[in-house]
């Protein structure tokens, strides 16, 4: 596991699925965590009482990753003011409404761009703005950007915008030795997902790995970039999808 002690970590949308994981993942290799919610907090606190009770260090902070720069300008602030500084964002915030371009709403559109794009934009800037030297920036995408999944299509759109930014950010932040990278997890077994849980089985056959991602597996993943052993990767979107074709 990646040693993260001392260093001072934002998760956005962890109160639950695959940000909860990170959460948790990256506090179990000595990080102090912001755990960000934006309605449950009731589950966001249990994340930080479970951080609490392994002996780490972390807080809940409140912030709709969707309601525009300020709202992140609020978001970030507050971590700053709590921890006196930032070494690593994971933007893991992200609508994941599926449905063919045919029958997308407007207001779908609008929230899927206000939270996927609009939202990670801005958690960038505030990074670009604020993040130590030396530090990480990880971003959960998604496969679906590698394929031509019939209902993906605005999902897969604003994430991958994501990865573009994530490549242009890389080489903006490189000189300061801030990483930025992607994460594209294949489908996960989080509440999310489960409307497809009756297709996992098939789904689970089209991997290589034979069985659907937990999110730990994402975590894992997102801790080693977190940290020193991955300091000459940068300007990537490594697939974590078990191999899925």
């Amino acid at each position: 596991m990646a040693d993260l002690s001392g260093k001072r970590a934002l998760v956005t949308a962890a109160s639950r699925g695959i940000g909860r994981g990170i959460a948790l993942r990256l506090a179990a290799a000595g990080a102090r965590v912001a755990v960000n919610y934006r309605e449950n907090a009731g589950a966001a606190r249990e994340v930080v009482d479970e951080i609490v009770r392994g002996g780490g260090e972390a807080f809940a902070v409140r912030a709709d990753l969707g309601g525009g720069r300020t709202e992140v300008e609020g978001l970030f602030a507050r971590v700053l003011e709590e921890f006196d500084g930032l070494d690593i964002l994971v933007n893991n915030a992200g609508v994941q409404g599926m449905g063919p371009v045919a029958g997308v709403t407007e207001e779908f559109l609008d929230r899927a761009i206000d939270v996927n794009l609009k939202g990670t934009f801005f958690a960038f800037q505030q990074a670009a703005r604020h993040l130590a030297d030396g530090g990480r920036i990880i971003s959960v995408s998604t496969a679906f950007t590698r394929s031509m999944a019939p209902g993906a299509g605005v999902y897969a759109a604003t994430k991958g915008a994501v990865e573009q930014l994530t490549r242009t950010l890389s080489q903006e932040l490189g000189g300061r030795g801030i990483t930025v990278n992607a994460v594209l997890p294949g489908i996960v077994d989080t509440d999310a997902t489960a409307p497809l849980r009756e297709r996992f089985a098939a789904i689970a056959e089209t991997t290589a790995l034979g069985r659907i991602g937990r999110p730990d597996d994402v975590a894992g993943i997102v801790a080693f970039l977190a940290g020193d052993e991955a300091r000459w990767i940068t300007g990537q979107s490594i697939a974590a999808a078990g191999g899925r074709v």
